[in-house]
């Protein structure tokens, strides 16, 4: 199993999971050029994709869809309500509606030899979720852009061997910041994003003796730096009352406008 990310972070994200012959990306918020490049640097390219995982509408996780859905024809998945969000983006372009396959939260299915269970989030959009995909025994997960977790949302994570998970901001940097008072609202919110402390807190809760790699993603690049966020999730797991400490694993953090590690289980 593969997963790695070609841009992860507040201005853009796409990443690249799969295992055997049978490649996805998940969201393409990136332009289509850039995409392109960084699939090559990992020797693929955007027309062997078996899809597109969407996991919500937001431009940040779209802006680069409707290029690549009209250039290469990949088959789109995402909810209902993603999918009325990516057709009100005009800044996405025409995309032709054959491409879409309509997806259900808690609804497992199949893109080629891969399982792939979408997972509902508390996230501001209209029905945001975040992935699993399976291959055979191995497992990774794409948990980003949600303000908050609950015990089924740690239960769907259990198991994982490569996981991206989001660590968006700093608390202090983002209560202390530039940011209008209703915009640190939203971020801190319920269906913001989670703080590089609430990333190690659930992180604590999913690590297990077979678990491979976590990377953390979908940084805020005004409220977070990578070592701040490598920092305080390696700390939080250390501090916490968990069987393992942030020394256990590889601990990666996404770079936010170019190709990342490659986690491999």
């Amino acid at each position: 199993m593969e997963l790695c990310s070609i841009a992860s972070g507040s201005s853009g994200n796409c990443i690249m999971t799969g295992s055997g012959n049978c490649r996805l990306m998940i969201d393409a918020g990136i332009s289509g050029k850039r995409i392109e490049q960084g699939l090559n640097a990992l020797g693929y390219k955007t027309s062997e994709m078996q899809g597109v995982l969407v996991t919500h509408e937001h431009i940040d996780h779209i802006g680069g869809l409707g290029v690549i859905a009209r250039r290469y024809g990949l088959p789109i998945y995402a909810t209902a309500g993603t999918i009325q969000g990516i057709l009100s983006c005009k800044s996405v372009g025409k995309i032709d509606l054959s491409l879409f396959h309509e997806i259900v939260p808690g609804q497992k299915f199949s893109v080629g030899e891969l399982e792939v269970e979408p997972i509902r989030i508390s996230h501001d959009a209209r029905e945001p979720v975040a992935y699993i995909v399976r291959s055979q025994e191995k497992s990774a997960g794409v948990i980003t852009d949600l303000g908050t977790y609950d015990d089924v949302i740690v239960e769907k994570m259990q198991g994982l061997n490569l996981l991206l998970l989001e660590a968006n901001h700093d608390v202090n940097m983002l209560q202390t910041g530039s940011y209008p008072y209703y915009l640190k609202q939203r971020i801190a919110g319920d269906k913001g994003h989670l703080s590089n402390e609430a990333s190690g807190q659930l992180l604590g809760r999913v690590l297990h003796d077979k678990f491979g790699a976590v990377m953390l993603g979908h940084l805020s690049k005004e409220n977070n730096y990578p070592q701040l966020a490598y920092e305080s999730v390696r700390l939080e797991l250390t501090m916490g009352d968990w069987p393992y400490t942030g020394d256990d694993f590889p601990l990666y953090v996404a770079n936010r406008d170019c190709v990342s590690e490659m986690m491999k289980a």
